[in-house]
């Protein structure tokens, strides 16, 4: 593999296809649609801290395990090794359920329900423009070893 193509290719950093995508939801709800959920605000609060605490505890392992593993976190850099323990042996994805989560968080705090809905096109982008290719790419840099693990492990939860 050239080294300049020793990456997935994803086609932007998945924080920023969040943040995006989250910026304008928020933006077109509070701006331009108004449309509350309805839901009481120490239910969203209550909600939106729990979201937060578990977006944190699994972002903090799943960088944890690639410190530990010696190769990035970040998608657009060379993967050094496969990551398999930790919370990785139940998603292969902790850091964009993380992102998810934190999304949720936010948009159910402000009350946003444009936002929960840019989730089905965020989501979509998600898996085509990140998670497949980051998929193809470990398989083709690291064979049978990422095969297995991909069969063991769900994509998400």
């Amino acid at each position: 593999m050239n080294t300049c193509d020793d990456n997935p290719g994803v086609i932007a950093p998945p924080p920023i296809l969040y943040a995006g995508a989250l910026g304008t939801g928020l933006a077109i709800d509070l701006l331009l649609l108004r449309t509350p959920t309805g839901l009481p605000g120490a239910l969203r609060y209550g909600l939106a801290i729990l979201l937060v605490v578990a977006a944190s505890a699994l972002i903090v392992s799943a960088f944890g395990r690639f410190c530990r593993a010696g190769t990035p976190a970040e998608p657009w850099q060379p993967s050094t090794s496969i990551v398999t323990d930790g919370v990785y042996a139940f998603t292969r994805n902790p850091m964009y359920v993380a992102m998810l989560l934190f999304y949720l968080a936010i948009a159910i705090a402000v009350d946003s329900i444009i936002a929960l809905v840019f989730l089905v096109p965020l989501l979509t982008v998600m898996h085509y423009g990140v998670v497949l290719r980051e998929e193809r790419y470990l398989e083709a840099k690291f064979g049978d070893p990422y095969r297995h693990y991909k069969h063991a492990v769900r994509r998400w939860i």
